[in-house]
């Protein structure tokens, strides 16, 4: 299995020689990004666990700068599906996790006993937050994923942040970093193991080398039939010329800063 994951994972230009193999790898290399639900419900048990392999990752000091806000209610789901660029698998999915960079309770613990936060202004604290949020979703997806649920990252919850966390009701130096859809996959769903750029270009030995033209465009070839098979014609290039052309392909996120100032994080 693990062999035939990684096939699909770099389109058959899979890294050569006998790999170490154990569930754990069988599992991460068969992720995919799942956006059909059976509308089958995940139960509190199981999003309990999830929570807590999120909270079983990595953390910056054991600050634990993070929360996760869930989301059941179809009326508050619909609206940050909304929010999040109107994406119809948020409202399938059985629940709806937003993970969120959180110094509002490191800010409060400080005010209590009568100390300033002055180190949550700056961009190393919010850098921090976001980092443990991510991680913190990263355990999150594995572990629903080893319990057969299917998952999607939803990043464009930083579209409106305002708005999501006004909607979520974080207080200041909270917010909202990824969102994360869980439910149980539809079998009908064609989405499959999408291919990754070969290691070559992305494992550096020793010293940054810039990537060679040839692969990039094997890469191409492979990442436009892996398409075909989803019934569409694109590409990788175009893509990732798009997203830093200009400030469109921010989708609005260009003003963050200013709003992670206004939520408390001035990230200086």
């Amino acid at each position: 299995m693990s062999e035939q994951s990684l096939s699909l994972r770099y389109g058959g230009d899979a890294p050569a020689g006998a790999l170490p193999e154990n569930a754990v790898l069988s599992l991460l290399y068969r992720h995919r990004s799942v956006r059909r639900y059976t509308g089958e419900p995940v139960d509190d048990e199981t999003v309990t666990a999830i929570v807590a392999a999120a909270q079983s990752a990595a953390t910056s000091s054991n600050h634990q700068a993070w929360s996760v806000v869930e989301l059941r209610d179809a009326e508050r789901v619909a609206r940050i599906a909304e929010l999040a660029g109107g994406q119809e698998f948020i409202r399938d999915a059985a629940v709806f996790l937003v993970f969120v960079a959180d110094w509002a309770r490191a800010r409060g613990l400080a005010a209590a006993h009568g100390e300033a936060a002055e180190a949550i202004d700056y961009i190393e604290s919010t850098l921090v937050g976001f980092v443990d949020a991510a991680l913190a979703a990263q355990n999150a997806v594995v572990a629903a994923e080893s319990l057969g649920l299917g998952t999607v990252y939803v990043g464009s919850v930083r579209n409106a942040p305002e708005a999501v966390a006004e909607l979520l009701g974080l207080p200041d130096a909270a917010f909202p970093v990824v969102g994360v859809a869980i439910g149980h996959p539809d079998p009908h769903d064609p989405a499959g193991i999408k291919p990754r750029l070969p290691q070559r270009v992305v494992r550096h030995r020793e010293h940054y080398r810039e990537a060679d033209p040839a692969d990039i465009g094997d890469y191409e070839t492979t990442v436009r039939g892996y398409y075909e098979t989803q019934g569409a014609s694109r590409g990788w290039i175009a893509a990732a010329i798009t997203r830093v052309r200009d400030i469109a392909g921010l989708h609005g996120r260009h003003t963050i800063r200013e709003a992670l100032a206004r939520r408390g994080l001035a990230s200086r």
